[in-house]
């Protein structure tokens, strides 16, 4: 006779109980790898509080299933085997129960196969992600920290959630790397190698990584350091946070998102912090002390700064301000203090925010590589957000002057393979070509389209238009856009569709924009090119294999 899954789930829940204290606590004898937590939306937020002899070890607000969970989370509890911890609960109880550890994940059998999981964009096992934080390359590995909310898919709880990769494309989780303290959650910074031991945080010829992040409470935000020793598994913060706490200075909450970078001319660090209503520089010589030098005035949240060289020339170079909406300017630096000469423009828009830099990539790759938040919803997951494709930031020359351009990297080149390349179609048989394709969950399509009776045209999926360019109002799907070539009569497009997202890179990535993938339901159409007489220059699919 089988036992039903009720029931192992009751005796394995029973078994790991040493004794209930009372009616909201439960103690528990860590011996395996996870704790998994039943979730429900229905429920009001309330605080969880683990405790090791009578020592609190973390505090978390979660909305926890007092009946049928809607889904399950986790913690990683690696770290507390052989201790007995309390918990705690100061909301309804009777969910208690219903915690249990495993050296599984609850559902593991299905991770990265369910429905509206993406399948080549990076999303975290469980919960909610949003800015991505501290991202660096160190002896083979690309490092992606984000905002996480490991206890629920909304936000809430901000702690940095942690994946490393060897090509930017293919994601190991690995367990939250900054949870909140008694200064506050951990919001969004940068990380450095600190190879000059500046901060004094190296261990013999082990250099630290070392990362800067914003503190949140509702009173005050104030800048922190934690560093590691250990290729970012594990951190420790520094004893005398927090090192910048400028709010008296700005008089303004709004002091965040520390991005931290070595400037070899001047031999010391710079700190880019969006305050108010801009971003302040400030420098230091050891990552503690920091000084403020100059303020620019026009951007929102997560900073970043870089040089660039023009049109591949090392020795005519830019420098790119940046804010998290995706807007920049260009100018130069000294070290001190950004000199604006022009902007603000942009290059990409749609969900895409937040986007950050890779630091310490070796100078023999020379890249300057971007992944951005994707703001998009997966309807029915018990997770949320995602990470747009890495790709690869240059600039350019064009006819208006120097611009960012962006394309996916190089790296990405291996999930594609091609399926399918025609010539010279109208838009009929274009999409008789397309037809049967109207059904995958991943798919690129690259394509040229030009007009000639119309002055608009585009490709739609299921009634939702992927590319709707408007010639005579200079639009492409509703912002501006002007081609290189004021005449052009063609426009082409690299599009990139997974299970609940899309991202277009328009003409080698002059203009790129993403969108949240959402087909009309009573649309039977699948992939529609129109447009008045237009014509398919060239049309090329490839399947995509998943990244999982």
């Amino acid at each position: 006779m089988k036992t039903s899954p009720k029931i192992l789930l009751a005796l394995t829940a029973f078994l790991c109980l040493i004794h209930t204290a009372d009616a909201a606590d439960i103690v528990i004898k860590i011996n395996k790898r996870y704790l998994n937590l039943p979730v429900s939306q229905k429920q009001d937020r309330k605080n969880m509080t683990f405790e090791i002899a009578g020592k609190q070890e973390r505090v978390f607000k979660i909305r926890l299933a007092t009946s049928e969970p809607e889904y399950w989370v986790f913690c990683d509890v690696t770290a507390l085997k052989g201790k007995t911890i309390k918990i705690s609960y100061d909301g309804d109880a009777s969910g208690l129960d219903k915690i249990y550890q495993n050296d599984e994940i609850a559902g593991h059998e299905l991770m990265y196969k369910e429905k509206n999981r993406p399948q080549f964009h990076f999303t975290s096992k469980r919960g909610w992600i949003n800015d991505p934080n501290g991202l660096i390359y160190y002896e083979g590995e690309y490092h992606l920290f984000y905002q996480h909310n490991p206890y629920e898919k909304e936000w809430e709880n901000m702690s940095w959630g942690h994946a490393v990769s060897k090509d930017m494309i293919h994601w190991e989780e690995l367990p939250t790397a900054l949870s909140p303290d008694n200064i506050g959650t951990m919001f969004s910074g940068s990380a450095v190698i600190d190879y000059h031991n500046t901060a004094g945080f190296n261990k013999g010829n082990t250099p630290a990584m070392v990362a800067t992040y914003t503190a949140y409470t509702d009173q005050k935000q104030v800048q922190c350091v934690a560093y590691s020793l250990d290729k970012g598994r594990t951190w420790t913060k520094y004893s005398k946070n927090p090192i910048i706490d400028s709010k008296a200075k700005w008089n303004s909450n709004d002091t965040r998102d520390p991005r931290v970078f070595w400037y070899e001319p001047g031999n010391h660090w710079v700190l880019v912090l969006n305050e108010r209503d801009g971003h302040s520089i400030y420098n230091s010589k050891n990552l503690k002390d920091w000084t403020f030098e100059s303020h620019t005035t026009g951007f929102w949240e997560c900073p970043d700064l870089f040089e660039l060289p023009v049109d591949g020339d090392k020795n005519k170079t830019r420098w790119v301000m940046y804010g998290a909406s995706n807007t920049y300017m260009l100018g130069s630096f000294d070290g001190k203090r950004f000199t604006p000469q022009s902007g603000k423009h942009f290059y990409v828009t749609g969900t895409i925010y937040a986007a950050q830099t890779f630091t310490n990539i070796p100078e023999s790759d020379g890249r300057r590589i971007q992944i951005g938040w994707g703001r998009i919803s997966h309807p029915e997951m018990p997770f949320n957000g995602m990470m747009l494709l890495p790709t690869e930031l240059k600039l350019k020359t064009t006819r208006n002057g120097v611009r960012l351009v962006s394309e996916t990297i190089k790296e990405a080149d291996q999930l594609f393979q091609s399926v399918g390349e025609w010539n010279s179609l109208s838009a009929k048989d274009a999409n008789e070509k397309l037809k049967a394709y109207n059904g995958n969950d991943r798919i690129r399509i690259k394509t040229k389209l030009k007009l000639s009776h119309a002055t608009s045209a585009g490709l739609n999926l299921f009634g939702q238009k992927l590319l709707d360019y408007d010639m005579n109002f200079n639009l492409v799907n509703g912002v501006f856009y002007s081609p290189e070539d004021m005449t052009s009569m063609e426009i082409s497009a690299d599009i990139y569709i997974d299970r609940t997202s899309v991202e277009v890179f328009i003409d080698n990535g002059a203009y790129s924009y993403s969108l949240e993938r959402k087909p009309d339901a009573k649309s039977t159409e699948g992939f529609q090119f129109w447009g008045n007489n237009v014509e398919i220059k060239d049309l090329k699919v490839y399947s995509v294999k998943s990244i999982w």
